[in-house]
């Protein structure tokens, strides 16, 4: 299996369909749509071969539009998309939606949910077998007061695929990253579990910079090494706080320690094993 340049985490989405509650006016230059045509010219510059679909509202309709764009956007390897994991007939919905080759995830939107023992609920268990035996990634949008129901989650589902979004949002703001750090390092004992290198500068704030930014790589380098890494550009929500490009060069220059192999691992190689090898796809 040759190595491909993917960005495992970016979105497209159309205001009309008024599903992305989120997404209001107060949010500027990304209230608007973002199409495959917005992309392509930025995944052209930095030489990203494919890219993995994130949801961005918690309905099953919004999941179909995005299958539907990725079966007409050939730079479009795969759609992490959203299921109720609580609901009676969870596992058939996810059946239904896992007939689809594209399909390599799914993503509640934790981050949203008041409870932070969510994750930890024994009512997830149906819809958690059924991604299990659809070969389906469970990405989780986490931050660190939800990473102790995240440890109960891998605890009882050890054969569960995790990718944690965004380093699990570490407070770059406040600047304590003790208990994040300790989080990080429990989760990265799950050989299981995998991360992803995106988000980080929204998190940082307007004023982010490299130095901002090393003790969190350095950390998710130390605790789950380069093979368990993978890049994301979180676009367009990146836009925020950086263009794509001021982003990705971040992220080279933060991984400039690593090897060649192991780079490729995180730009890309990471990426095609975890999401589309597991679903038959190239």
């Amino acid at each position: 299996m040759s190595t491909l340049r993917i960005d495992a985490h970016q979105h497209l989405w159309q205001i009309a369909r008024g599903d992305y509650g989120w997404l209001t006016p107060a949010l500027g230059p990304i209230h608007r749509d973002f199409t495959p045509d917005d992309l392509a010219p930025l995944l052209a510059r930095h030489g990203i071969d494919r890219t993995i679909l994130v949801q961005a509202a918690p309905t099953e309709a919004e999941t179909r539009f995005l299958l539907d764009t990725a079966a007409r956007t050939p730079f479009v390897a795969g759609v992490v998309g959203w299921v109720d994991v609580e609901a009676p007939d969870a596992p058939a919905r996810i059946a239904a939606l896992a007939a689809d080759p594209l399909l390599v995830g799914l993503r509640p939107m934790v981050q949203d949910i008041p409870d932070l023992g969510f994750l930890a609920r024994p009512s997830l268990a149906p819809a958690l077998a059924a991604m299990v035996a659809h070969g389906l990634v469970f990405d989780a949008l986490i931050k660190t007061p939800h990473i102790p129901a995240t440890l109960a989650l891998l605890a009882r589902e050890p054969e569960l695929t995790v990718v944690i979004d965004h380093g699990a949002k570490p407070d770059l703001v406040a600047g304590d990253l003790g208990p994040w750090r300790e989080g990080i390092k429990a989760l990265a004992a799950h050989p299981g579990t995998f991360c992803k290198l995106s988000g980080l500068v929204t998190e940082a704030g307007r004023d982010w910079s490299l130095e901002m930014l090393r003790p969190v790589v350095e950390h998710l380098l130390l605790t789950f090494g380069p093979d368990r890494l993978i890049f994301g550009s979180d676009w367009p929500v990146v836009t925020l706080r950086a263009p794509y490009e001021r982003w990705f060069d971040a992220a080279q220059m933060l991984l400039g320690g690593c090897n060649e192999d192991e780079r490729a691992a995180i730009f890309g190689g990471t990426a095609q094993r975890v999401y589309c090898a597991r679903r038959g796809r190239p």
